[in-house]
């Protein structure tokens, strides 16, 4: 079923491993063009453009794109009682993890007098991307919001596709989620227009979309004002779209389809490894799933409980896709060293370490996403109640990006803070270098202080 690619008796370098190993493609800049009329005319006319591009792409025309109070209170209602608890538990435990991501303030005195202090500054304002197409992630509504409310944002916007077998709303298990989150500002718009309107805004188009506002304590002709950083994962138009406004607002990254790489050995469990390559293949048939190995007679054992549990699985034909392309496969090296080099030229955006001592090895480890330590440590504990985040650099981006957390949300500011004395002390050498760079006028702005008396 799996690629095989031997590299047991190869002496690649970083960059020609990187070349070798399965990996999906992905044409951002060819979806750029696709994307850029939507975002055009959604800067052009608002919300007339946002309900034409959810008739085009998710064939229904919403009539309410802010979602009604109601519907949101009815969500959560009607929401299993074991899918309420989940969430809960999921957002208890995110909110414990990102809260130990949150950096403290520091004040330094650099001379006597004079100090640097170095503040943390939550962005006041975001707009966060929940996809809708083969699954729904009422998960990634719990991994966006609640980072941002831990990095203490002061306004959240969620935006995820409309459904047509729900009136044109999003699906109300997301809703539901919003709802436990108290999140009130909430959009049923997908897609590169949800991008689009979250950059640059979006005005009404009807008397629907004003009381609809106004229900929400809004008034005038916005829909929704512009946000200053959007987070979240979508599919290619989404990451287009996202390469499209940056400089316009932050992002996060431009998410590719889901990966898996699982290290092992001989001692791991080819029926563990084969279901946790299977649970990242049924999100999408470009998924990649990859098994990095010393141990050919594992490869063989985990390929055999492949077959047998795809066969099994719900979304079997999608499996089957996703593990036989070019994205997945096994690669066997000759032995750990080489392994820990292979799964850091991978730079998986999910890798589990399933070997002898694990944890040692996943201390080697550079380049992933997210690291998995030992066989009770699988994938989907991290999709879900983990307390880590689930939004992850894919595409091989691990290299130099990390996943979505508090820091996706705030700002390092320095403020400076000198008293006159310690000015005086400075004011010499720094016109020195202000005059070796023939920029006068910076030193004069330090000796005119010498005549000012507070």
């Amino acid at each position: 079923m799996l690629n095989r690619i031997d590299l047991r008796e190869s002496d690649l370098t970083a960059r020609e491993l990187a070349e070798a190993l399965p990996r999906a493609v992905l044409d951002v800049a060819g979806a750029l063009d696709a994307v850029a009329p939507t975002i055009a005319d959604v800067r052009e006319r608002g919300a007339a453009a946002l309900r034409d591009a959810a008739e085009r792409f998710d064939r229904v025309r919403p009539e309410h794109l802010r979602v009604p109070r109601e519907a949101l209170t009815q969500a959560l209602a009607g929401l299993d009682p074991a899918v309420r608890e989940a969430l809960e538990l999921s957002i208890a435990h995110n909110r414990a993890g990102h809260t130990a991501q949150l950096p403290s303030e520091a004040v330094t005195q650099v001379v006597a007098g004079g100090t640097v202090t170095q503040r943390w500054i939550p962005v006041r304002r975001v707009g966060l991307y929940v996809p809708g197409g083969l699954a729904v992630y009422p998960s990634s509504v719990v991994m966006n919001v609640v980072a941002a409310q831990v990095a203490g944002v002061e306004q959240v916007a969620l935006t995820s596709p409309p459904q047509a077998e729900f009136g044109g709303l999003p699906h109300p298990t997301i809703l539901a989620a919003c709802a436990l989150l108290g999140v009130e500002e909430v959009y049923a718009v997908g897609g590169a227009q949800a991008i689009a309107m979250l950059a640059y805004g979006a005005d009404c188009e009807n008397g629907t979309d004003e009381a609809d506002v106004a229900a929400w304590g809004g008034s005038g002709q916005v829909l929704c004002e512009p946000v200053d950083v959007v987070t979240g994962p979508g599919n290619i138009f989404v990451a287009a779209a996202k390469r499209a406004v940056r400089g316009v607002v932050g992002i996060d990254a431009e998410a590719g389809p889901t990966e898996i790489a699982v290290l092992a050995d001989a001692c791991a469990d080819p029926e563990l490894v084969a279901a946790d390559l299977l649970s990242q293949a049924e999100h999408d048939p470009n998924a990649g799933s990859v098994l990095i190995t010393d141990s050919p007679e594992l490869a063989d054992a985990v390929e055999a409980a492949l077959e047998r549990r795809v066969e099994a699985t719900k979304h079997a034909q999608r499996c089957r896709t996703a593990l036989t392309g070019r994205q997945s496969g096994v690669v066997l090296v000759r032995d750990l060293d080489q392994g820990v080099a292979v799964a850091d030229a991978y730079a998986a955006e999910h890798l589990e370490i399933q070997t002898r001592d694990a944890a040692a090895v996943a201390r080697r480890i550079r380049n992933a996403g997210a690291i998995f330590v030992g066989p009770c440590s699988p994938v989907p504990l991290g999709d879900y109640l983990a307390g880590s985040n689930h939004v992850l650099p894919t595409g091989g981006t691990a290299r130099f990006a990390a996943g979505l957390s508090v820091m996706a949300y705030i700002k390092p500011v320095q403020v400076i803070e000198y008293d006159a004395a310690a000015l005086e002390a400075m004011t010499d050498p720094l016109a020195a270098l202000a005059d070796s760079e023939d920029l006068p006028a910076h030193g004069e702005a330090a000796r005119a202080r010498r005549a000012y008396r507070p």
